[in-house]
């Protein structure tokens, strides 16, 4: 009589273990604390590990055309998810415009808060921090405002880049630069800052982070991830960072 409950148990052992995904995210690098949080959350109801890779958009959506494995891109401008679409490499299916943002221009501490178009005399003889304005959207978006308020001419010689909006925020808390350009986000994020000034919204073009499951996908996970982020808990998370949720 114990003979089948032997063999149902060789069976069990000799079966293998539920697999476990592992999602692995390419994101804006703005999105770090919150989306941090949000997989952490994640982790402590599923099984998969999830791994996310962050920098400026540009930088990663040609790393993901250039084949780099990843399941997942959030990035910071619709531009450069237009451009993994044009390439075939995302499903567009799954494509949505996830969070809104906005750009403020930030110093260290406590500053007092003061019209955008007031930048030149607030920033003197010191550096602007900014994220690249040719390809990574904060500075793009940066540049933009700065340009149709007048401003950029004026202080294109201060402008000090960095690779990504965080880089940016960085030398602004660590002092090396007066001020910087960077989200709203960031701003939250950062304690070491506070806001100068918000650029108005007509001033740039709409701050918009598209999301897509990338068409090298390997987990079906990656698509839930996905719908996750526009749920609870993550919801109330991104808007405590500052974002807006679209979707």
């Amino acid at each position: 009589m114990r003979l089948p409950l032997v063999a149902a148990a060789l069976i069990a052992l000799a079966a293998p273990a539920a697999h476990a995904d592992e999602i692995t995210i390419f994101a804006a690098a703005s999105l770090k604390d919150a989306l941090d949080d949000i997989a952490a959350k994640w982790q402590e109801s599923h099984d998969d590990t999830v791994v996310i890779s962050y920098a400026g958009s540009s930088q990663l959506a040609k790393q993901i055309q250039e084949g780099a494995p990843a399941d997942l891109f959030i990035s910071a401008s619709s531009s450069w998810m237009d451009a993994v679409q044009e390439s075939g490499d995302i499903d567009p299916a799954t494509r949505k415009d996830l969070l809104g943002n906005t750009l403020v221009l930030v110093g260290t501490g406590k500053p007092a808060e003061a019209p955008a178009t007031d930048l030149p005399a607030l920033l003197g003889d010191g550096k602007l921090a900014m994220a690249l304005v040719d390809s990574v959207p904060a500075g793009q978006y940066g540049k933009e405002a700065l340009t149709k308020l007048g401003l950029w001419d004026k202080v294109e010689g201060q402008v000090a880049q960095a690779d990504n909006v965080r880089a940016a925020l960085k030398l602004v808390a660590t002092g090396e630069a007066p001020l910087g350009i960077v989200y709203g986000s960031d701003a939250v994020a950062e304690p070491g800052v506070g806001v100068v000034a918000t650029f108005p919204e007509d001033s740039h073009e709409k701050i918009t982070y598209p999301a897509a499951v990338t068409k090298a996908a390997d987990t079906p996970q990656a698509a839930a991830f996905l719908d996750s982020l526009s749920q609870e808990p993550a919801k109330s998370v991104f808007e405590s960072q500052g974002f807006t949720v679209t979707q």
